[in-house]
């Protein structure tokens, strides 16, 4: 939400900088995320003087130009070279001097220089209009009042307006503070904390009268669940144009583009009050009648964004005697809204039930202002107040005259919350005794009204626009935001307890191996659990009646809760190297939910992603890029950080890989990992190679249990290393290798390890060459050559007859 500081203080008079007052604001709970600062026009007209054009010949060298010298109130006259048809000899004009900067429409920068044109010398700029910001005209330079003073600054003219505009990040309680006189009364009763007493200045309504009844509007409220309470008036006479420009200023401030008078002022009473309006063509009501109700299911709605929408028969529309207008709280309608030639209007100010609007608005996709603060809960008390206020606005602004009398249709009033607070209970919570009359003055300033005091605490009265403080708590939460979180002292006392856990409790896990995958120069990341239910369509190991679903979604991209972290790990890498972060090793711990006929369930995962190179280039070492075995060894020495060494390797059937493998132990799958689908990898718009594992955590953690730590005394004698270099069928495996190996020498062979694959040139077709390293060792002794020799000749042996391998 933006807050402009120029408008906040029209409500309340303060000369603290938009610094300290924005500090202010972040203590009471309504956080300030960034202060921008907003020039009505942009730059500030800084460097634009007024001139007086003393002469204006033809151009020597150029049909469409003129060079004419121009009096800035400097010493000597400028030239300058100017292509307006209107320039003339005696006008006073905007001069952009040398080293002035202005700005494009589009916000781009460019600086005035000295330069040449067509061979004369020019020494600044005669500006339109629009090059200054001011209009959007362009058909000649900006002629000004021959009365003014050669050597004006512009601004002076043109009253450029600056302000700071507060982004304030509020929470979705916060309903009270969703507009500049909500926020101003928060400020108020923090300064009041600070012994500053403000006055809170409201406009006033006190001129509204009916001029004519010549245009009356019926109106009928068919459910007063849905529109608790529904005012309206007419207007008649106005002139439909743009806003002047003081009006325009506010709105651009806080990031609006204005539209036209009429819908200007709505929108300037809405971020004023927090109250929405909305104008109505009057001349386009059939039958004089507005009537609010819903319609039947599968109603087409045309909305002022051209979208013809399918309505709900929960869906509360604004309507005429024949058609529906408007969907209530939420958008307007193509046919019924203000255009240039609209000269009487039906304007209406409602309080709508906030459910109602919420789910109107999610159903159809939009997010608006008014449905911003309808679905959160606005002031039901202020509703006629705002639409006097707008009335008398429209009526200043674009003439015309009020035509109706102020209907106002609130059968049930909106009572206000009755609360009882507790000062042992406040004390309890705060920790921190705050004096009983600090509690009170903080509470009036709030509005909120202390019926009656006793020694055990407070009977109070909350403002029914508060409808998120209808609890003590609520309440007591209030006095600390405004008392200051700051000010509560912090106990020197540290209290600990210690915890008899076990060492395999998950948490303690989970940071064993995430600081074990950080040490390796990976990355945690945190996805969100909800996701689109697109993503069951890109594997077959997904399907759709497994998705657990939202019942209140935030989008149609959230509407379910994720099956895999793939999908969501995957548009972390696609955000990554769409920015140019093409090397990423990335870890994330989360669950993935599913909906089985027999209930729903939950598991957690450890998820891996590994693409481009393993790290950054660097000058002293070869570029290595992020493969298949680099994975296997991190998911190797991650289960093997775990005490699991001994498990099943077998190929995946899995389409989420084009090539992977799966780790088990007996029949419980521990790990699939390998190289994630082309197909997949498009959905993202990702082009370079990544890689997956996908680590069944709570099956993890499960066999981890079971593990017990092994010591053994280092060997006091030596290893010895031989190799081989095999000539092998290109389909035989290092597996097989190894496992042939172990065999043939279970005692002494530690160690089998493939060190150069070749296949190629000088090789028989369909051969591959292995190299092979075997570590042999004998914990009690020295190993003589004999005793290393028998056992290679054995392995050769076994090698030859089981794999046909010969020796290169």
């Amino acid at each position: 939400m933006k807050i402009s500081y120029n408008w906040l203080k029209q409500f309340l008079k303060t000369d603290w900088s938009a610094e300290k007052t924005g500090e202010l604001l972040t203590d009471l709970g309504l956080e300030i995320e960034g202060i921008e600062s907003y020039q009505s026009v942009k730059g500030g007209l800084e460097g634009i003087v007024v001139g007086e054009v003393l002469t204006c010949e033809q151009h020597p060298n150029a049909d469409r130009l003129k060079l004419t010298t121009v009096a800035i109130g400097t010493d000597e006259p400028l030239q300058i070279v100017c292509g307006a048809p209107n320039v003339a000899a005696g006008q006073k004009v905007p001069v952009a001097t040398i080293g002035t900067t202005l700005y494009t429409e589009t916000g781009e920068a460019w600086k005035i220089k000295k330069g040449k044109i067509r061979g004369e010398e020019s020494h600044g700029m005669i500006c339109a209009e629009d090059e200054l910001g001011l209009g959007k005209s362009h058909d000649g330079i900006m002629v000004l009042d021959p009365k003014i003073k050669v050597g004006t600054p512009a601004a002076d003219i043109f009253d450029v307006e600056n302000d700071h505009v507060f982004e304030i990040g509020l929470t979705p309680n916060r309903a009270d503070a969703m507009s500049h006189y909500g926020t101003a009364r928060d400020l108020k009763a923090g300064l009041l904390q600070k012994d500053i007493n403000t006055e809170l200045i409201t406009p006033s309504v006190s001129s509204f009268h009916v001029d004519s009844r010549t245009l009356k509007i019926d109106i009928d409220v068919e459910d007063y669940e849905l529109a608790p309470r529904y005012c309206g008036l007419t207007i008649t006479g106005l002139k439909v144009e743009d806003s002047p420009i003081w009006l325009q200023n506010r709105l651009k401030a806080i990031g609006l583009t204005p539209k036209n008078n009429i819908v200007d002022i709505t929108n300037y009473v809405l971020h004023e009050l927090g109250q929405p309006l909305h104008a109505f063509d009057a001349a386009k009501i059939i039958g004089n009648k507005v009537i609010v109700k819903t319609l039947p299911e599968g109603t087409k709605f045309t909305t002022l964004d051209d979208v013809e929408r399918e309505l709900s028969a929960e869906d509360l529309m604004i309507c005429d005697a024949e058609k529906p207008m408007c969907i209530a709280g939420v958008f307007g309608g193509v046919h019924s809204g203000v255009s240039e030639g609209t000269t009487s209007i039906f304007l209406e100010s409602a309080y709508f039930n906030p459910v109602s609007i919420r789910k109107t608005a999610k159903r159809h996709g939009l997010n608006t202002d008014a449905s911003f603060r309808f679905e959160r809960g606005i002031d039901p008390n202020i509703t006629d107040y705002a639409l006097k206020r707008a009335a008398l606005m429209i009526v200043d602004i674009a003439g015309g005259e009020i035509s109706s009398d102020a209907l106002d249709f609130y059968p049930k009033k909106i009572e206000d919350f009755q609360v009882r607070l507790s000062f042992d209970n406040a004390k309890k919570l705060i920790g921190e005794e705050i004096p009983r009359e600090t509690i009170k003055s903080i509470l009036t300033s709030l509005d909120i009204k202390v019926n009656n005091v006793t020694e055990a605490g407070l009977g109070l009265t909350v403002p029914a626009y508060r409808n998120d403080v209808q609890r003590e708590a609520d309440v007591i939460e209030e006095i600390l935001r405004v008392y200051g979180y700051n000010n509560i002292k912090t106990t020197e006392k540290l209290n600990a307890s210690i915890s008899n856990t076990s060492k395999f409790e998950d948490y303690k896990l989970q940071n064993v191996i995430g600081n074990q995958l950080t040490a390796q120069g990976f990355f945690e990341i945190l996805s969100n659990s909800l996701t689109t239910p697109k993503y069951v369509e890109l594997s077959a190991q997904l399907k759709e009646e497994h998705n657990v679903e939202m019942l209140n979604p935030l989008s149609n991209d959230l509407g379910v809760m994720r099956q895999s972290l793939l999908f969501s790990g995957l548009e972390s890498v696609s955000y990554n190297i769409n920015r140019k972060r093409d090397n990423l090793k990335l870890y994330e711990f989360g669950k993935t939910y599913h909906n089985y006929k027999n209930g729903r369930e939950e598991y957690k995962h450890l998820s891996i992603f590994l693409t481009g190179n393993k790290s950054d280039l660097r000058w002293n070492s070869p570029i290595q890029k992020s493969d298949f075995f680099y994975l296997k060894g991190i998911v190797n020495s991650t289960l093997e950080r775990l005490g699991i060494s001994k498990f099943k390797v077998s190929p995946i059937k899995n389409d989420m890989f084009s090539e992977g493998i799966s780790l088990s132990l007996g029949k419980t799958k521990l790990v699939e990992f390998g190289i994630i689908s082309k197909k997949i990898l498009k959905h993202f718009g990702i082009s370079q190679e990544v890689l997956f594992a996908d680590f069944n955590w709570d099956n993890v953690i499960s066999m981890t249990k079971h593990n017990s730590i092994m010591f053994k005394a280092i060997p006091k004698y030596p290893e010895v290393r031989r190799d081989f270099a095999l000539l092998l069928d290109e389909h035989t495996t290092f597996e097989e290798i190894d496992k042939i190996a172990m065999q043939t020498e279970k005692q002494l062979l530690k160690d089998v390890d493939l060190f150069d694959v070749y296949q190629g040139k000088n090789l028989p077709k369909g051969k591959k060459s292995y190299a092979v390293s075997f570590v042999i060792q004998d914990e009690n002794k020295t190993l003589t050559d004999k005793q290393i020799d028998k056992i290679m000749n054995k392995l050769q042996a076994n090698f030859e007859k089981q794999l046909g391998a010969e020796l290169r």
